[in-house]
């Protein structure tokens, strides 16, 4: 319920916004709005109210929404208002340019609230990293981090030619997929190793089965900083500064090894070995299920940076504009085939799931920067039925001078409006298939 709750609130937010976007220059234009909905309304509305020339509205099918100008050819398909002749109120009626300016209010306004929000976040929670350097006992790496070449204990040093200052698998797939990054430098026992990129990292990557793994993390030595009371560590005699070795003798020497073992020994005898103010002690217990041995290891320092107003803002349109660049890239390389489209595409329900569970603020307004940038390159796409392919007609008027025909028009928007259906229809079985 929460998770659909942040989805919907985020999803009204960005279309209201993107339809006011639209709405507000066909008003400084003159031009006549006949209805303003959030969601679709087909057949009947949720809520309605004629004020003035325009009818507000909530539909009932949570899939967008519409700001409806009169004289234009869009996906409502209604040929009535197009049979008589232009009226001066009329979208048709208007100037190339300010019917321009019109189509584009949306995605300027989606384009300006992601760069708002990012910039925001950044100045009310600054920047949290783990520096590269402080990973002094290297890494561990999953089955996706050893495809790409990486061993247990390797400290990372460079991806492609970027040399890494902050720690985590966001900077491998970053470099490896967005900025096609073909090497990856370790230092291995000392000694720096480069390491290939094989072509087929991409798509390893960018598996739907593989968008969730850890690909590495930081090596953690089991060396105690806190013990939870009540708990079986809290009953054993640890204490904080101890270094946890082995369990039924099996090292444990990294709390990712620690981890894994004691899973494994729920409801058996366990010995542990570990070592205190240097000397090697043991204790014996039986875990049983849904016990926690209950310790937490020395972490890394976690570096966070603070920023002003105007310096954060400026921030938020830099990682704008970062994020934009990954996502053409990305959506570039789904045509060449480097990316599967069915790892990457989904439907409301994939959307919906990375709210999470849980009501986090930093998470919902950063989800909602990322789908307003995201709505407003795909709506610059040159499809009918979308703002790009308005805006393609438009300009093709400006630069020949021949305004398309109404029915051309009406044929290209219908043409786009089944092949945007059939694309969700499509992301929608994805996942389906994938959830359900």
């Amino acid at each position: 319920m929460i998770t659909a709750l942040q989805f919907l609130l985020s999803l009204s937010i960005l279309v209201v916004l993107h339809e006011f976007g639209h709405y507000w220059p066909s008003k400084w234009f003159k031009v006549r709005v006949d209805k303003f909905y959030l969601f679709f309304d087909p057949y009947f509305s949720l809520v309605s109210k004629q004020i003035g020339e325009t009818e507000w509205g909530i539909g009932w099918l949570p899939l967008g929404g519409y700001c409806k100008i009169a004289g234009m050819v869009d996906e409502s398909f209604d040929r009535d208002q197009m049979a008589g002749e232009p009226q001066p109120w009329e979208f048709r009626s208007k100037p190339a340019w300010q019917r321009l300016i019109i189509m584009l209010g949306g995605v300027i306004i989606n384009f300006i609230l992601g760069f708002f929000i990012f910039g925001m976040l950044f100045y009310s929670f600054g920047k949290s990293y783990t520096q590269n350097a402080s990973i002094t006992e290297g890494i561990y790496v999953d089955s996706v981090g050893m495809q790409l070449g990486l061993k247990e204990g390797d400290q990372i040093y460079k991806i492609g030619d970027k040399v890494i200052e902050k720690f985590g698998a966001r900077e491998i797939v970053t470099g490896i997929v967005f900025d096609d990054a073909k090497s990856i430098t370790v230092k291995r026992n000392g000694q720096n190793v480069i390491l290939p990129v094989d072509e087929s990292a991409t798509q390893i990557l960018t598996s739907y089965d593989n968008q969730k793994a850890s690909i590495i993390g930081p090596r953690i030595l089991s060396k105690i900083d806190t013990i939870g009371p009540n708990t079986i560590a809290d009953g054993l005699g640890l204490a904080k500064g101890d270094q946890l070795m082995t369990l039924n003798g099996e090292s444990i020497k990294y709390y990712h090894e620690y981890q894994r073992i004691f899973a494994q020994n729920i409801g058996k005898e366990s010995t542990l070995k570990y070592i205190s103010d240097g000397i090697e002690k043991s204790a014996t217990f039986t875990a049983k299920e849904n016990q926690i041995l209950g310790i937490r290891p020395e972490m890394p320092e976690t570096v966070v940076e603070k920023f002003g107003l105007v310096e954060s803002l400026g921030m938020g349109v830099t990682h704008g504009a970062d994020f934009l660049k990954g996502q053409i890239s990305a959506f570039g390389k789904m045509f060449t085939g480097e990316i599967k489209a069915k790892d990457s595409l989904g439907s409301f329900i994939t959307i919906g799931k990375q709210f999470g569970p849980t009501w986090d603020w930093y998470r919902f307004w950063n989800m909602t920067a990322m789908l307003s940038m995201i709505l407003a390159f795909l709506n610059l796409l040159p499809i009918p039925a979308l703002d790009g392919g308005h805006v393609m007609f438009l300009l093709y008027e400006v630069v020949s001078g021949k305004k398309p025909s109404d029915r051309f028009l009406e044929i290209a928007t219908l043409g786009g409006f089944i092949v945007l259906v059939i694309f969700m229809i499509y992301a929608l079985g994805l996942d389906i298939t994938r959830h359900f």
